[in-house]
Parts: structure tokens; C-alpha cells; sequence
């Protein structure tokens, strides 16, 4: 099956954005193959075993995007994007879920008084990408969504760049800074070598 035009998906986006059920209808198959990919992406870096498989994620960020209401989508692009970022909000609440049961989060709580129990760390990389993300998000949002896009949404440069609306240059920037941010926090605020 071929790749539908963008001109197409953005036409269905605006017709479902004023209302019309029936270009839901028309636009998901259109864009089951992408959101499969984005799935497919997200999945290879998680750890052997998880619960959740790519078909899963894929209905679960369905779910979401339609019972968004009123999103003025902007394009195929602005779509993915969306949808990269909802995959990304379901994978780092599996992956919180998971480290609390991890830590006994079903058993019985008991307190010990006088006794120092460490506290466990989450070593889990999803959730300190994600909390490094919100990290980076506070201080220069652009660039926490550039990351967004172009790491968990897989869009290009300039697919980035339609939805930030700015250069394809801009983003490129944005991209190296943040990396190298990134890396700098996920490293402990070591510098990279």
C-alpha cells in the first residue's frame, strides 16, 4: 500500500477537527502504517519481556488522540508528532507502573522505626530520558519538543521544522544543543568526554 500524500491526511485532520466522524473513519487506515512504525520504534528500546506490544501501544495512543477534543491539527507532521508524544506518555506510565511493582508497589507497606532503609533508585532509562526531557522542557521548551519529535516521533528535520514552525536550520541547532544536554544530564552533570 502506498503512502497517502500529505495533502490528504491534513485534509482528513482538518475535516475531524471540525467535527466529521466520517473522516476519523477515512484517515485511520491513511495513518495506521505510520503509527504502527512509531510504535515499532518506541518498542526495540524497551527491555525484553514488556507487557505491552507495539499493536497495544498503537490502540492505546489511538484511544487518546481521539478522545482529544478540538485539536486544530496542522498537518501530518503535527499528527505524528502528537501521537509520538502520547506513545511516549504511555511508555514512561508502564515503565513508572512497572519499577512500583518492582518495589513492592501490591505488597503490604509495613514502617520499621529506627530503621534506615535506602531508598530505591530507578534505573529504569525511559523514565530518566523522560525526566531529563521535563528537565530540559523547563528551561528551553523548544528544544525538549525538537527531541520529542525527532527521537520518540521519528519526523525529519523538516517535518520537525513544519511543526515548530520554524527553520529546518533552527531545528538542526536545537537538535546538537540538546543532545548534548541531554547527554550532560543523563550523565550526572558529568561533561561528556
Amino acid at each position: 500500500m502506498s503512502e497517502p500524500a500529505d495533502s490528504d491526511v491534513t485534509s482528513l485532520l482538518a475535516a475531524w477537527s471540525e467535527g466529521d466522524e466520517a473522516a476519523l473513519a477515512r484517515l485511520v487506515p491513511q495513518v495506521y502504517a505510520e503509527l504502527h512504525r512509531l510504535a515499532h520504534h518506541y518498542m526495540r528500546a524497551e527491555r525484553p519481556g514488556h507487557t505491552l506490544q507495539t499493536t497495544a501501544l498503537v490502540n492505546e495512543a489511538y484511544l487518546r488522540l481521539v478522545d482529544t477534543k478540538r485539536i486544530r491539527w496542522e498537518s501530518r507532521a503535527h499528527f505524528l508528532g502528537v501521537a509520538a508524544q502520547a506513545m511516549r506518555r504511555i511508555l514512561v506510565d508502564a515503565a513508572r507502573g512497572h519499577g512500583a511493582q518492582k518495589r513492592g508497589g501490591a505488597a503490604l507497606h509495613v514502617t520499621l522505626d529506627g530503621v534506615a532503609v535506602p531508598a530505591p533508585q530507578r534505573d529504569d532509562a525511559l523514565v530518566a530520558l523522560d525526566e531529563a526531557l521535563t528537565a530540559l522542557a523547563a528551561v528551553d521548551a523548544r528544544k525538549s519538543r525538537v527531541v520529542e519529535l525527532r527521537y520518540f516521533g521519528g519526523l525529519t528535520v523538516a517535518e520537525t521544522a513544519a511543526v515548530l514552525h520554524v527553520s529546518p536550520e533552527t531545528v538542526q541547532r536545537d537538535w546538537h544543543v540538546a543532545k548534548a544536554w541531554l547527554l550532560r544530564e543523563l550523565s550526572g552533570g558529568t561533561p561528556p568526554p
